[in-house]
């Protein structure tokens, strides 16, 4: 459904911008057909055609046409970029659940004591990522760190 709407307002979009193009256009022809004018001395004998009727049609019809399906493209894009975002954040929030209720598991598990390689096992996180998360948590908490022989970081939260 989502890539119909997005090819939907794709198109209102151009097509709009086409038809304020278009618009823009025949305004021009219409101002520069007024410059370039020359009157004939004997108006009995020849009349001109009006010129510019042509390109007042081409104007309005492009303004009728341009403004709503322009505005109606634009209502969809950002309807679409709004609801992305708004399913953006509610996986961010759904993935900043399940680490915190991970992370408590194992604080309870293991009476506070949290390796970096634990918490990435069980998150599935990549080990920085994990790290990373552990070193905010480390801050928030006050928790204190135990270096091993091997160099691996153990936290020791308080309980």
């Amino acid at each position: 459904m989502k890539t119909a709407e997005k090819l939907a307002a794709g198109w209102l979009l151009t097509l709009g911008f086409m038809f304020l193009t278009l618009s823009a256009t025949a305004t021009l022809e219409k101002f520069a057909a007024r410059k370039i004018y020359i009157p004939v001395q004997d108006a009995d004998t020849f009349t001109a055609p009006n010129a510019t009727y042509e390109d007042d049609n081409s104007a309005v019809g492009g303004l009728i046409f341009g403004v709503p399906t322009l505005t109606l493209g634009t209502w969809l894009a950002l309807g679409l970029y709004r609801q992305s975002r708004q399913d953006k954040k509610a996986l961010n929030q759904q993935v900043s659940d399940r680490l915190r209720s991970i992370f408590y598991e194992m604080l309870q598990e293991n009476q506070g004591r949290v390796t970096v390689l634990g918490f990435a096992m069980q998150s599935q996180l990549p080990p920085a990522n994990a790290r990373q998360y552990l070193d905010e948590k480390a801050k928030e908490f006050n928790a204190n760190f135990k270096v091993n022989e091997e160099g691996a970081v153990s936290y020791h939260f308080d309980i």
